[in-house]
């Protein structure tokens, strides 16, 4: 569980949270939605313990992201927006090496990484260096890498952009197979089909602020729209004046 209570951050005079408080919860996929700038990666980099909130608290599974940090980052498996692959290293050795950071080691490792490499259909590319790497092949080593260790909870930032039509259903169903064995799941994405087909719960940002907070049939109700779209811009003052 990820529990986030008025978070404030500020880039001198930026202010790009200004008091952001949500729960996502086990067994379930909470969507942290907005637009371009509203504080989600900031949000989800203070999560992921990269950055130091000016104000509140964020916590996961009950420990503090500040107080306990190595802690959380056991807990919390990581699909960045930065990709960041070593060119010289293979997808399999970019997941072997990530879960060899979180303490694996030997057959039950090599077991996981042959698992990860048939889930997510990395066949071809498994022992080819990243270099050359198309967007979509990237995207697939760095899930692969955020879920070696089987963390319990998942932050995804957009992690469905730049695959083809059929490694996107791949991972969508990989999300819901992931929200049914009881894990915590936050996403993001900025594709409103996806988020009402994954998404059990959503939160709203609009310039760093929580704007909604609810189921989608709830966010449709709240706006009087009856489209997720038009939901989410009327949400978030974005639509047509």
């Amino acid at each position: 569980m990820i529990e986030v209570n008025d978070l404030r951050k500020s880039f001198k005079a930026v202010h790009a949270l200004r008091g952001v408080s949500f729960t996502a919860f086990d067994g379930e996929v909470t969507g942290l939605i907005g637009p371009n700038g509203a504080g989600k990666t900031t949000t989800l980099r203070i999560l992921y313990t990269v950055l130091t909130p000016d104000g509140g608290s964020a916590a996961v599974d009950g420990f503090d992201v500040r107080a306990n940090a190595r802690e959380v980052q056991r807990r919390i498996g990581v699909l960045a927006d930065a990709r960041g692959l070593y060119p010289r290293l293979t997808s399999r050795e970019h997941i072997r090496y990530f879960g060899r950071l979180h303490g694996l080691k030997g057959a039950e490792l090599e077991r996981r990484i042959d698992r990860l490499i048939d889930m997510l259909d990395m066949g071809a590319i498994a022992d080819r260096p990243a270099h050359g790497f198309s967007k979509g092949q990237s995207m697939k080593v760095a899930l692969a890498r955020a879920l070696v260790h089987h963390p319990p909870n998942l932050l995804l930032d957009e992690p469905t952009a730049g695959l083809d039509v059929a490694s996107a259903r791949a991972t969508r169903a990989l999300i819901r197979r992931i929200r049914d064995e009881g894990r915590c799941v936050l996403f993001t994405s900025h594709i409103m089909q996806e988020v009402g087909a994954l998404c059990d719960k959503l939160v709203v940002i609009g310039d760093g602020l929580v704007r909604a907070n609810g189921t989608p049939d709830e966010l449709r109700r709240s706006t009087g729209k009856a489209d997720l779209e038009e939901a989410f811009m009327s949400a978030t003052g974005t639509g047509e004046k």
